[in-house]
């Protein structure tokens, strides 16, 4: 089954395309880079797939539904690139609110508000105010909100944005264990190196079109890095 589906997309913002004909597919369980040179069209992808923007032509599907269903972001996190939140919020009451969002009731959000605080390393951080956090603490909020109830589906918009050496390798055992349940990630980053050692698929995004896609064995020649092969195909 494939959990996450563009057929034939197209987005145009005025008199330029940002997607032109992307085909893409996303099976359950699978871990995919999305790759690209700024202004590929990565973030437009995401958008379509979340339902924050509608596509100008062609089928985007989440979870067998059109995006604009509700029932498509149930049990599906997502982490922006940069996320704003009030300075005032503690993290206790932004994870309060992302459960709420979530569906959770109650009970069910106190446990798993810990959990995700614990599993990110930030449990003892819950009563700080978000204003007083430095960018890799909120980093570590944003993967907490993220992780919250266990998804089934994991968007992930450069998740490494801010981390230390510790925090980014954190993150790669993050996302390993959402893999080993059986949680599909699509995870959009320029960290090649880091979407090598995490990914099984790649899809390589230039000019709003999808140069190759497919399992990284497949993607990469023999002998080359993960860098070496985006540079072959967007240079192609």
């Amino acid at each position: 089954m494939n959990v996450l589906e563009l057929e034939g997309v197209r987005k145009r913002y005025g008199r330029r395309d940002a997607l032109l004909d992307v085909d893409l597919s996303v099976p359950e369980g699978s871990t995919i880079g999305l790759l690209g040179p700024n202004g590929a069209g990565k973030t437009t992808a995401l958008r379509l797939l979340l339902g924050f923007s509608r596509p100008t032509a062609g089928q985007v599907r989440v979870q067998g539904l059109d995006p604009s269903d509700p029932k498509s972001r149930e049990s599906l996190g997502y982490l922006p690139e940069r996320m704003s939140l009030p300075a005032r919020m503690t993290v206790a009451s932004v994870m309060g609110l992302h459960a709420g969002l979530a569906g959770l009731t109650r009970s069910e959000a106190r446990r798993a508000i810990d959990a995700a605080l614990e599993c990110t390393g930030i449990g003892d951080r819950a009563d700080d105010r978000v204003g007083g956090l430095s960018k890799g603490l909120l980093q570590r909020v944003g993967f907490a909100q993220a992780l919250l109830g266990e998804p089934r589906v994991l968007l992930l918009d450069e998740p490494t944005s801010g981390l230390d050496p510790i925090g980014v390798r954190d993150a790669r055992e993050w996302i390993g264990a959402v893999r080993e349940r059986g949680c599909t990630v699509l995870l959009s980053s320029h960290g090649l190196s880091e979407v090598e050692r995490v990914c099984d698929h790649v899809a390589i995004l230039h000019e709003g079109r999808v140069v190759t896609a497919g399992a990284v064995d497949d993607v990469v020649a023999e002998g080359e890095t993960l860098e070496d092969a985006f540079v072959r195909w967007v240079r192609a």
